[in-house]
């Protein structure tokens, strides 16, 4: 059995496991609630009232007492689970040394050592560079501006149903919700949108894989009538659609556009901001296909949580850019680097790609068991610890059942499990990838309890 693999000691108020001894919100966090309502933007995604106060490895305890084990990795961060004493203990030295020093500016050992260490892992056996940001939709505005610059041409290919980011730039590039645009306009320009092979509910009424690929033969049709090839600088995707609830194209996908990239001079950016760093049971998901990007996109995990951060990692004759045309004061932070550097050595050391991978096929089997038996259930679909329940009204009519998908996630909150929303109506199972297997299974009965409830009021 794949036991938890956290080395530090394990907190009293761990050992009862997920518990619920006050309401959520309870009295303090209802405190918080109100004083965040009056100082803090309204613009933030609160769904739901949690005010948290302790994390160990796969468990966070709120301002309560309320214990959860938490399956969203704190929303896909927390790789390394909460307070991995390797991350702690690699922040606390270097914070007692030097916090900070301007690395647009300056050099320093560190940043270079973590340079070093993510062009080794990434695909491809070629010289490759690093551009280190803050955040995810950092890593997408560089890489957007590093293409444009590389290439001379004005013109993005995205898909729908993709989230980069919330930025101008990679919002420009998104298409997951119209709320994100509202009222932005005028974004970027010279974004176009091809259809997602979403083949669950195929914009083209197809099925996989009798369906000739209609998704692909849009674009060529798109490249003769409204988007020349010859002005495209690089397509962009998330080899695995996050915000549209962990959506998985077919193995002949990728290949196919690679061959339209290369066809044309296009460039392929894989935004691996919430699939990367192991989460897909390899270390990048783009590996799944068999393709080797020229541009990679990271955030989330790579400090896990410890400290904001992002990188570009591209090839070396693409980041070809001159000095100044890109930078930033603290991308590349010696705590996000010390983080960074102590959390791929966990990685690696801890074997967390192939545990993910294991323990991945484990819950799938799981997931699609409680499908059986449970209606509500349209699709089951996930690689590694990256997974998803996209549930349904009828399942011959695929309607969204939007309200059921909520109402599980709150009845699984009422039994001390966090798990997240996505799509317009799917759960989404991204445990830290240091969870045993006792304790994944025990989420798991949970979050089916949860769908048992809800099932049982919809007969």
């Amino acid at each position: 059995m794949l036991s938890s693999v956290i080395l530090m000691a394990r907190p009293s108020w761990v050992k009862g496991g997920p518990r619920i001894v006050k309401p959520i919100p309870g009295p303090r966090a209802r405190k918080i609630i109100a004083r965040d309502e009056r100082v803090i933007s309204p613009s933030y995604t609160r769904a739901d009232p949690l005010a948290g106060e302790e994390g160990w490895g796969v468990y966070v305890r709120d301002i309560d007492g309320n214990v959860f084990l938490d399956l969203s990795s704190g929303m896909f961060v927390l790789n390394y689970g909460y307070s991995h004493p390797a991350l702690v203990r690699a922040v606390q030295q270097q914070a007692a040394k030097l916090a900070h020093f301007a690395g647009t500016d300056f050099y320093y050992d560190l940043q270079v050592e973590l340079a070093e260490e993510l062009v080794s892992i990434a695909p491809g056996r070629f010289a490759k560079r690093a551009f280190f940001v803050n955040s995810g939709a950092e890593a997408i505005e560089a890489a957007f501006k590093c293409v444009r610059w590389h290439t001379r041409r004005p013109r993005m290919i995205a898909f729908t149903g993709a989230f980069h980011g919330r930025t101008f730039g990679a919002m420009s590039l998104s298409s997951s919700s119209a709320r994100h645009r509202k009222f932005f306009a005028p974004l970027v320009p010279g974004v176009s949108f091809m259809p997602f092979p979403y083949c669950y509910r195929c914009q083209f009424a197809q099925s996989y894989p009798s369906c000739d690929f209609l998704c692909v033969e849009y674009i060529r049709n798109s490249l003769a009538t409204t988007t020349p090839a010859e002005e495209v600088t690089a397509v962009i995707t998330e080899p695995i659609q996050g915000n549209a609830g962990y959506i998985i194209p077919p193995p002949e996908y990728y290949p196919m556009i690679k061959e339209l990239c290369e066809e044309h001079g296009w460039l392929f950016i894989s935004d691996e901001v919430q699939t990367g760093l192991g989460r897909s049971g390899r270390m990048f998901a783009i590996e799944d296909w068999g393709l080797t990007p020229d541009i990679i996109c990271l955030a989330k995990a790579l400090a896990g949580g410890m400290v904001p951060m992002g990188a570009m990692v591209a090839r070396a004759d693409v980041m070809n850019w001159e000095p100044g045309a890109h930078a930033s004061t603290f991308g590349g932070n010696l705590l996000a680097c010390a983080a960074a550097l102590a959390g791929l050595e966990v990685l690696r050391k801890q074997r967390l790609v192939e545990r993910a991978r294991k323990l991945g096929r484990f819950a799938l089997a799981k997931l699609q068991e409680m499908a059986e038996e449970n209606q509500l259930i349209g699709d089951v679909r996930g690689r590694g610890l990256l997974l998803a329940l996209e549930l349904v009204e009828d399942r011959e009519g695929k309607r969204p059942a939007v309200e059921e998908r909520d109402a599980v996630v709150r009845a699984a909150l009422s039994r001390g499990l966090i798990v997240f929303r996505g799509g317009q109506s799917t759960i989404r199972v991204a445990p830290p990838l240091i969870i045993s297997k006792r304790e994944l299974e025990l989420g798991l009965d949970l979050l089916g309890q949860a769908l048992n409830e809800v099932w049982k009021k919809c007969r």
